[in-house]
């Protein structure tokens, strides 16, 4: 194999490769290749993996679909196909979630100084600009979860910049709770979802304070947010019925419009059609003695 950019990245990716680990070329810019003519258009002709929402059968032999054609097979990386990519390649790609990780891409100091202060310590590695954390674990990935911060997992792509420094650790709630109320790309929502907005405001009558409701509430998206392949709105109407049992001797209002609502959004940011969502937490409300009319998430 050559010392050439083209070869180092081959060979970086065929290192990874033996670890198991999914890899795909990326391009100048640190972006994947753009699909070919078949793969391109509504539905692809090339028999697979729309919107990205798995990885598919794809029948194309190039490297098209970002996240979706990473691969452990050497043949399939060393092939014709493939070669002609890392020969126009800038850097080599991953996908995290098929490695079974979360990377938490911190892209600036600011947010490299909130991660420090905020989440436990894992593997670190250092980026142009700022680092990744690296957590044992999947979950949904999300950009701008907050400023200058992106989750990268199942369903997307990771720059590999090397193994990096530190004991990894699981994944913390700390972590999982972030992307509430931000819809992956490929998921399919009925309506936008805003973040709903449950606060003191909107429980005047509630006899909890106003940190024993958010509490319960953000490990409870947490459920949600982690059945990301499937029971996400079995799961939102098990929060749902849990919740609202809490209020059942408050005077009221307790605000558990904006409560559903939130249950609502984090089954959609992992795939439920919205109306099932809301259907299931309209349930759980019900059967926990508190009817209520059909959940809105803003």
């Amino acid at each position: 194999m050559n010392d050439t950019p083209a070869g180092e990245h081959l060979r970086q990716a065929l290192e990874l490769v033996t670890l198991g680990v999914p890899v795909l070329p990326l391009r100048e810019g640190k972006g994947p290749f753009g699909n070919c003519q078949d793969c391109t258009g509504t539905p692809p002709r090339c028999g697979g993996r729309p919107n990205m929402k798995s990885a598919g059968t794809c029948a194309c032999p190039r490297p098209c679909h970002a996240w979706a054609a990473a691969s452990t097979s050497v043949d399939v990386v060393t092939s014709a196909a493939w070669t002609t990519a890392w020969r126009r390649a800038g850097a080599v790609g991953y996908h995290p979630g098929g490695t079974g990780v979360t990377v938490v891409d911190l892209d600036n100091a600011d947010a490299v100084a909130w991660a420090r202060e905020t989440l436990p310590n894992t593997r670190t590695v250092a980026t142009t600009r700022g680092e990744h954390w690296i957590y044992l674990g999947t979950m949904q990935s999300s950009n701008g979860v907050r400023p200058g911060v992106d989750i990268k997992s199942l369903m997307s792509y990771a720059r590999w910049l090397g193994p990096g420094e530190g004991l990894m650790i699981r994944l913390p709630e700390t972590v999982t709770s972030l992307p509430r109320y931000v819809v992956p790309a490929g998921a399919t929502a009925v309506s936008p979802m805003a973040p709903a907005a449950w606060s003191r405001e909107v429980a005047t009558g509630c006899r909890h304070t106003e940190r024993y409701v958010r509490t319960g509430l953000d490990k409870g998206v947490a459920m949600v947010v982690g059945h990301r392949e499937q029971g996400a709105a079995s799961q939102a109407f098990g929060v749902a019925r849990f919740l609202a049992a809490r209020h059942q001797e408050c005077p009221g209002p307790c605000g558990l419009e904006a409560i559903g609502g939130e249950i609502v959004a984090a089954a959609v940011s992992v795939g439920v059609p919205e109306p099932y969502a809301r259907r299931a937490v309209d349930r759980g409300f019900t059967e926990a003695g508190i009817p209520m009319p059909s959940t809105q998430v803003a």
